[in-house]
């Protein structure tokens, strides 16, 4: 018996690893997943990130503006010896002129017509840096959402577990009542008296680790889920999963995970670099237009000076400096491909254990619920020979044991089903949708 009270401790004791809590009154696994996925710090951040990948996708659309630019001087200059070179007439002599202040204003714009595609890609990598986030933040999203459930989960087992040492302790109160009675009038000895309270004094203390737990798992999911430090989760009522996911097919996942799109768009990204590593090595043409305006103080006044026209620039070193660049960015595009493999494999792993774990546990939870059951009639045959002087007071308080840790193990089980079911969804990025 002492032995059956020892496995029962330290049952309760590892329920204490991790859980969830929330507002006064009911919460629901949905709205523990709803608050996780976002009023977690860790959901606020992705958004943040995602905000600043959008930013820079605005940025690199600047590359399609034209350039423009003013400029203007003014030079105060000692007086020069200026001679005039072109004469005035055939028969004069140079002049000498003296000019000590210059004016200058210029007005320009340049608009790129060809870049070999640089531009393009570009944004294109830009807009692929956005999308790589956007599903990076889903996939945290869905973790967070798995952290919120293992929480509530762990809170319901605590609570369960409490609430049946509750319902085990008037019972053992009354038994302890009943114990004293007989020994007073001789009935029983009185070690089967102190036997009956030592199994309540226990009871007992497993009861104040409970609580604790419970205590400790409220507080930390109200702090995950960013509540009210004084909230107080009631008894959370868990739902039956009504429908488990058809996992022996891993194409599900493969087309659902967030992770794997996610490195898709890294693949993208990789390849856009490739792109822009080719245009360095293209000739790149751009249309500009200006407006001058000189004035050199006594000596020369320019207006109206307008240019048009096409400038093209070719860097000659780029064709056999820049193939080493475009093999570097070849090599991240077959790194990538190489962990989209490597992701597809640890995929099909994650929804076969996923699908095998759930089976277990549904298939474990039956036979917990007639342990209940075997373990009530245990009970009530073993009172039945006590009160009846056949069993002795070990084996009605072992029963008793018995019964309560199979109640325990029904609850914990119900509880496994629950979040092996919601694993599942998981690993097949279906969570979101439930």
């Amino acid at each position: 018996m002492h032995i059956k009270i020892g496995k029962l401790a330290l049952l309760l004791f590892c329920l204490q690893g991790s859980a969830f809590a929330q507002q006064n009154g009911p919460l629901t696994l949905q709205e523990v997943i709803h608050l996780a996925q976002t009023q977690s710090l860790e959901a606020k951040a992705t958004e943040t990130k995602i905000r600043g990948r959008k930013l820079e996708l605005e940025a690199s659309k600047n590359s399609l503006l034209p350039d423009a630019k003013l400029s203007g001087q003014y030079l105060a200059m000692t007086s020069p010896d200026v001679k005039l070179q072109i004469p005035l007439s055939s028969s004069s002599d140079p002049m000498d002129i003296k000019a000590n202040q210059l004016l200058l204003g210029q007005a320009s714009i340049s608009m790129p017509i060809y870049t070999g595609g640089k531009i393009k890609n570009s944004i294109a990598a830009a807009g692929n840096a956005v999308k790589a986030e956007e599903y990076t933040a889903l996939a945290l999203k869905d973790q967070l959402a798995q952290r919120g459930i293992n929480l509530f989960i762990s809170l319901y087992k605590a609570q369960q577990t409490a609430l049946l040492m509750e319902e085990n302790i008037k019972r053992a109160e009354q038994r302890v009542i009943d114990f004293r009675a007989m020994e007073a009038n001789g009935i029983i000895p009185r070690n089967d008296l102190l036997k009956s309270e030592l199994q309540l004094s226990n009871y007992k203390v497993a009861l104040q680790e409970a609580e604790k737990n419970k205590a400790v798992l409220n507080y930390e999911l109200v702090n995950f889920l960013k509540l009210d430090e004084g909230t107080h989760i009631s008894a959370i009522q868990l739902e039956d999963p009504e429908v488990a996911v058809k996992s022996s097919d891993a194409q599900i996942a493969l087309n659902n995970r967030n992770e794997l799109k996610a490195l898709q768009a890294q693949h993208d990204i990789a390849e856009n670099k490739v792109n822009i590593e080719k245009a360095n090595a293209l000739p790149k043409i751009a249309v500009s237009g200006g407006y001058a305006a000189l004035d050199v103080h006594n000596l020369l006044t320019v207006k109206n000076a307008m240019n048009v026209g096409v400038g093209v620039s070719y860097d000659i070193g780029s064709l056999y400096k820049n193939k080493k660049n475009v093999n570097i960015a070849r090599n991240q595009v077959s790194q990538i491909d190489e962990n989209v493999v490597i992701m597809n494999d640890k995929i099909k792993v994650q929804v076969q254990q996923a699908n095998e774990n759930f089976q277990l546990s549904v298939s474990q939870n039956q036979l917990y619920s007639e342990a209940v059951s075997q373990a009530n009639e245990n009970y009530r045959i073993v009172k039945d020979k006590y009160d009846n002087g056949v069993a002795d007071t070990d084996d009605l308080l072992e029963a008793d044991v018995q019964q309560l840790q199979s109640k325990i193990n029904l609850a914990i089980s119900k509880a496994n089903t629950v979040e092996k079911y919601y694993d599942l969804l998981l690993v097949n990025g279906q969570i979101a949708t439930k």
